[in-house]
Parts: structure tokens; sequence; C-alpha cells
């Protein structure tokens, strides 16, 4: 008697192709770009942060998610870049004064995320470049991005390096201690809606995806 879960095992094996790639096989922009492509949608950070003089720097980060609730920790990754090897503004700041404002993207300003990406040079501000607007944080020095949804006001507890190469990440662990919601994002009962937010997120390449109330969905847990 032939067992059917065998047999349908049996002939999946035989008609799935997989091609197999070892890390160390290709090069470093090749692997970013299968796992960038593949580890999608990322949502996307938008990192506010001063250097020793108090010079304010603006930059994107799709390396980013939350990691705990009680603490309230978040972690950006500004990588060293795959190409050169050397390491961006953010990191150096981070580093300096230990304080980041993150600020959460929606669709619109997605066009202001991608401006912002761009590398100027050392000392270039680029809420001005992109056209956003620099608000007062309450409490850390970086300013609060006034077009975001949410900004969160963060302490970095930790900078953690995950390698020398190019394409190497370093954790910036932050801890949220202030977080500020524009109200229009809201719900009657005064929380997050999430089809108001209308959140963008990171694919591969120059690709993004866009959270609409067209493709979201609920799944009731069971």
């Amino acid at each position: 008697v032939i067992n059917p879960h065998r047999l349908y095992n049996y002939i999946t094996h035989l008609t799935i192709l997989m091609k197999s790639i070892l890390p160390q096989d290709i090069s470093g922009q090749q692997l970013q770009t299968i796992m960038q492509t593949a580890i999608a949608p990322r949502p996307i950070a938008f990192a506010s942060t001063v250097d020793a003089e108090g010079n304010v720097n603006l930059s994107p980060f799709s390396f980013f998610n939350m990691f705990s609730t009680k603490p309230p920790i978040i972690i950006f990754s500004p990588s060293r870049r795959v190409r050169d090897n050397t390491t961006k503004h953010t990191l150096h700041n981070v580093h300096d004064t230990p304080e980041v404002v993150i600020g959460i993207v929606n669709y619109p300003i997605v066009q202001q995320v991608s401006l912002a990406s761009t590398e100027y040079e050392e000392g270039v501000n680029e809420f001005i470049k992109a056209g956003l607007t620099m608000k007062p944080a309450d409490l850390v020095k970086p300013p609060l991005i006034a077009e975001c949804p949410v900004n969160f006001e963060c302490k970095i507890n930790e900078i953690k390096s995950l390698g020398e190469e190019g394409g190497a990440g370093n954790l910036v662990i932050c801890e949220v201690i202030k977080i500020h919601i524009r109200e229009e994002y809201l719900n009657e009962e005064g929380n997050l809606d999430q089809i108001k937010l209308d959140l963008v997120a990171r694919l591969g390449g120059n690709w993004y995806s866009r959270n609409t109330v067209d493709n979201l969905f609920e799944v009731p847990k069971p």
C-alpha cells in the first residue's frame, strides 16, 4: 500500500527545482540583492541624529524593527556599504550623540525618503534637501520629523558591530522614551488606525510596497 503523504512528497521532490547558493561563493552585491529581495517587505525607519557639533542628519533604514515592549526597544542597522566598506554619517552620529528620533514612513512622504537616502557630504542637512520639517523633540537633541505619522524619541542603549567587511551591520539598540502621534492617524477610540497610516515598506532594488485598504486583510487567531 502506497502512503499518499509519502507519494506526494516524492512527486514534489521530483518537480520542484531549487537553486542552492553558499554565501561565500557570490559577491557581496549579489548576496545583498538576494537577501533584500527575499526578506521583504521591511518597515522603514527615518533616523534623525546629530553629530558632536549639533549638525542634523536624516537617513532612512529598512534594516529596522521592534524587538521588545517592556522595555520598548527598536533596532535599526546602518550597515557598512557593500561597494567600498565605508560607514554612514548616522553611525558616526549615534556614537557621538547616543540619541535618535525614529520616524515611521508612510506613502505621503515616500519621495522625500528617497531624496534623504542620497549620499550627501558630511554636514548637509537632509531635512532641507528632502523638504521636510524639523520639530524640536522634548527629551533628545535630534529633531522630530513633523511629516511622519509617528515619531519615537529614543536613547541608545548599545551599538553592536556585526563585522568589519562591506555589508556588515551595526545594530543600534534604541530604547523609546517618548512617542508622538499625529492625531489624524488615530481612530475614534484614540488608537492608531492601520488603514489611515498608509504605511510603505522596502522591497528589493527600487521596489516598495504600500499598505492600502485594498491589500490589507485580517487573519483571526485560532
